[in-house]
């Protein structure tokens, strides 16, 4: 019995060892430093700079020519052992740059991996030796950089990828053009900027994401396509390093950090974060006769109070009246009040938030007396998609009507608030099915039913209305699925009317990367053979479960269309079918599909079929003849997303360092 014992024992300490988390790698940083550094039980290592009574690490002040860092005591253990290549790593952290003398001065903060907590020297990312020996080399930083004299910076307000201690940036992005299609940020506004920085050690990449908010964007607005195993030692001292150069200068403040290798850091609570950042405060001087000023200016600022409560008191009553202009009263939907809709979506809470992306944000609502489920959009003041495009979306959709259209059930408008009520769509949209990690997979019924009805959709826009209408962004993204898995377009607030044989005369290039038709970069003008490109492109995707430009992938399998004519060329074209389908497919459906797919993106647009060629095709089996097949070349086309100019293209396909701008949908 006794023996019987202490062999479980043995076993029970063997299962506690290979279960026990790895944290040898981090210490005890996961849950000490997310909601703010501890002060008494400090597990940072700290030169020039204090963590005050809130939990802040403080790196500057408002001295000049200072350089301070901040460092986690213990080592992070970076590489495998046998191996001797970089594991996966993450982190996040909350920071902000503050000058209470305005925007003048120039500084640096940066994000730093070095081989020891080495005291930082004079330039960004520069570190001093200690006694031990050198260590100019093997130093990883991520800077926030306001304009300084001793670089060839590209302005000043951007990202600086930098390796082994170079004075010269590896890899510089401009933070207000990569995010300028979202609200702008600016490094030196003073507001709490939250950093994801995540290395991906199985395809080498490094992500850059910045944002205002606790949710980590959907794209990485800086992408960087490095193998940093010859830069990391096998452990590193992780931290942050700041320095300030001339007059007026700021201060430096690290609210929340999060750091883990090969997963996920924690997350932060940013709310909960900003309220731990200094107030600034202006200069005091003593001044005779204080009080009498103080007394003086009080009794005016009452007056003046009392007048802006008025005024703000009738403005906001203003705002809350429902205004109909004549234009709204030809507008055919029901027209909705303002306080049904909020309450139908409960004030527009968080928790009814179905989604959100350039124009605003898409709340889910049951409206109160007739407990019908819907989704309603709230266009936002600053959106793009402004009065212009909710006109269109409210004048287009409005009148129409198919079965595989997202219906228009009414609208609303009071001053800036733009709202549009649909019809609810419990599956949501069609690419949170097929990319990256998918809620459910679709089979290959379910997808050919969902390609059939987006054709028939698209046909009725195009031929089977009385004017023509082009969708100029079509996408996984806007096909909506029911409670039966039917595709629905959606998303009209870029539809373009004309009337059918004229021509649109719009010149703005609009849509989402990757959908585009080449010509609309020359001509930026919109036509139902544009339309029919972006189809071709959404067919492929369907089969292939892959999107349309994939910065992950291998160099020749990065333009989904070219990869997919290679493999028809060499005759193996069912090659790019969605492994996930587990050959569980018709193959003369998914073989007529792919060259539809092909057919469709090709580089002219009058080679390119009809929406009644491809819905005849789709419906009745139709095999394309060979010849006329053979004559339909695909050329990767290079596009632009909503509002971008035609020069910023060869900035979006860098090929190993890439700029998104695109939306987060």
């Amino acid at each position: 019995m006794a023996t019987k014992l202490i062999f479980l024992f043995w076993v029970f300490l063997l299962l506690l060892y290979k279960v026990k988390p790895d944290l040898d790698n981090v210490g005890p940083l996961l849950t000490q430093l997310t909601d703010g550094f501890n002060a008494e039980h400090n597990s940072m290592s700290l030169d020039d700079a204090v963590i005050d009574n809130n939990g802040v690490l403080q790196l500057t002040n408002e001295s000049v020519q200072v350089d301070s860092h901040a460092f986690y005591k213990y080592p992070v253990k970076f590489k495998n052992s046998s191996s001797g290549k970089v594991m996966s790593f993450s982190t996040t952290f909350a920071f902000a740059l503050i000058n209470e003398h305005g925007n003048q001065g120039r500084y640096h903060f940066a994000f730093t991996i070095s081989p020891s907590g080495a005291l930082p020297g004079p330039y960004l990312g520069q570190l001093k030796a200690r006694n031990d020996g050198n260590i100019s080399d093997h130093v990883f930083t991520v800077a926030f950089t306001i304009r300084h004299p001793k670089f060839s910076d590209i302005d000043d307000n951007h990202v600086v990828v930098g390796l082994n201690c170079s004075k010269l940036s590896n890899k510089s992005v401009r933070v207000d053009r990569s995010l300028r299609r979202k609200n702008s940020l600016t490094l030196k506004s003073g507001h709490v900027i939250q950093v994801w920085v995540e290395y991906d050690a199985g395809i080498n990449q490094l992500n850059v994401s910045l944002a205002q908010e606790s949710d980590r964007p959907k794209s990485a607005f800086l992408s960087y396509n490095v193998d940093l195993s010859p830069i990391f030692k096998e452990s590193m001292f992780i931290g942050f390093f700041a320095s300030t150069d001339r007059p007026p200068s700021s201060s430096h403040y690290v609210l929340g950090w999060s750091f883990n290798i090969n997963g996920d850091a924690k997350n932060l609570n940013l709310d909960k974060l900003r309220l731990k950042l200094p107030k600034m405060n202006g200069s005091k001087k003593n001044h005779p006769g204080l009080g009498l000023i103080v007394g003086v200016s009080v009794s005016s600022a009452l007056v003046v109070i009392l007048g802006i409560v008025l005024v703000l008191y009738n403005v906001r009553k203003l705002k809350k009246t429902d205004v109909v202009e004549a234009w709204e009263l030809d507008i055919g939907p029901h027209r909705f009040s303002y306080e049904d809709l909020k309450k139908a979506t409960k004030g527009f809470g968080d928790k009814e938030l179905l989604g959100f992306g350039g124009f605003g944000r898409v709340y889910k609502g049951t409206l109160p007396n007739s407990n019908t489920q819907v989704a309603v959009k709230r266009v936002s003041e600053n959106s793009k998609q402004g009065l212009r495009e909710f006109a269109s979306e409210v004048g287009s959709i409005g009148h129409l009507r198919h079965r595989n259209l997202v219906q228009l059930l009414g609208w609303c408008r009071r001053k800036c608030d733009l709202l549009l009520v649909y019809e609810f769509m419990p599956n949501v949209s069609l690419d949170k099915y097929l990319f990256d990690e998918p809620k459910a997979i679709l089979s290959w019924e379910q997808r050919f039913k969902i390609i059939k009805g987006v054709a028939s959709g698209l046909l009725y826009l195009h031929e089977e209305w009385e004017k023509t209408v082009v969708h100029r962004d079509i996408k996984a993204g806007n096909v909506l699925l029911d409670s039966e898995f039917n595709g629905k377009l959606s998303d009209f607030g870029l539809a373009k009317l004309y009337e059918r044989g004229s021509n649109p005369s719009t010149t703005r290039v609009v849509g989402t990367l990757g959908y585009l038709a080449p010509e609309l970069t020359r001509t930026g003008l919109p036509t139902t053979s544009s339309d029919v490109f972006a189809f071709g492109a959404l067919l492929l995707e369907v089969v292939c479960g892959r999107r349309p430009i994939d910065h992950k992938a291998v160099s020749e399998e990065l333009m989904l269309v070219d990869w997919v004519w290679e493999k028809w060329s060499l005759g193996a074209i069912l090659d790019v079918v969605d492994s996930r389908l587990g050959g569980e497919f018709d193959e003369v459906e998914v073989d007529l599909v792919l060259k539809l797919g092909l057919k469709c993106s090709n580089h002219a647009p009058e080679s390119r079929p009809t929406m009644r060629h491809v819905v005849r095709c789709l419906e009745t089996k139709l095999a394309l003849e060979e010849e006329d097949f053979m004559q339909s070349y695909p050329t990767t086309s290079v596009s632009v997303g909503d509002n971008e100019d035609i020069a910023d293209v060869e900035d979006v396909l860098t090929p190993s360092f890439s700029v998104f701008s695109g939306d987060d949908r």
